[in-house]
């Protein structure tokens, strides 16, 4: 005999406390990645931009480096032993690694590209000549950036807010590493699944599964629209 197989328990009840940690934090690094993602989709549009295609390459990393990697950086960036770590925990009395502001920054950097791209293809496609109109009725640079250019280029930086959104949701890899895996502190829903399926709890992970695959479904199906709307 070589022992009682596990038993799966498919009618453990699922935790919410996780889904709305994960929505929290996705909404919070949205907004930064929104407000980061455009001044810097603004710089690479800009053709006075010196190294902008090795800058683009750098912003680009996060979608493409392991997420051990990218959680090594921002450990070592901000961790207690870092400067940046030590001048927060003075700033604030609390540490940014294992606590829900780590969960919101490596939110943020795993879904900052997504915001990045889609505010500098949105704005390279505004045509030239409308905030050119707008400097020769008196508006300066930055007047006629917010009041020409940014609008026109909204649709595609909405969309790719929401895809930052998306990936913020389901962050799992840096969000591990930066912010660890506390329940009730810093277990996001990415984390719940991993931890309910490793205590054979398969009814409260496919459930968890289930919502955040329809929250997804649905940010894509919009991003479609939207993408439509824009083309004409």
């Amino acid at each position: 005999m070589t022992g009682a197989a596990p038993v799966i328990r498919w009618a453990a009840p699922m935790a919410w406390d996780p889904l709305l940690l994960s929505l929290r934090v996705a909404s919070i690094a949205t907004v930064f990645a929104i407000v980061i993602g455009v001044a810097l989709g603004a710089a690479l549009a800009s053709k006075r931009t010196p190294a902008r295609d090795l800058l683009d390459a750098l912003l680009s990393a996060p979608l493409v480096l392991p997420p051990t990697v990218l959680g090594y950086y921002v450990l070592v960036t901000l961790g207690r032993n870092s400067a940046l770590g030590r001048a927060w925990e003075d700033l604030t009395g609390s540490q940014i690694v294992f606590t829900v502001t780590g969960a919101v920054v490596a939110a943020t950097i795993g879904s900052l590209p997504m915001v990045v791209k889609a505010a500098r293809a949105a704005l390279e496609g505004v045509d030239p000549t409308l905030p050119a109109a707008a400097r020769t009725l008196g508006a300066g640079p930055v007047r006629a950036f917010f009041t020409v250019t940014l609008p026109l280029a909204a649709p595609g930086i909405v969309a790719g807010a929401m895809l930052a959104f998306a990936r913020a949701l389901g962050d799992f890899g840096v969000t591990l590493m930066v912010a660890g895996d506390i329940p009730g502190e810093t277990q996001t829903a990415s984390l719940y699944i991993y931890d309910q399926i490793q205590a054979n709890r398969e009814g409260a992970a496919a459930t968890m599964s289930l919502l955040l695959t329809a929250v997804a479904v649905g940010i894509l199906y919009g991003v479609n629209l939207l993408t439509r709307r824009r083309g004409g």
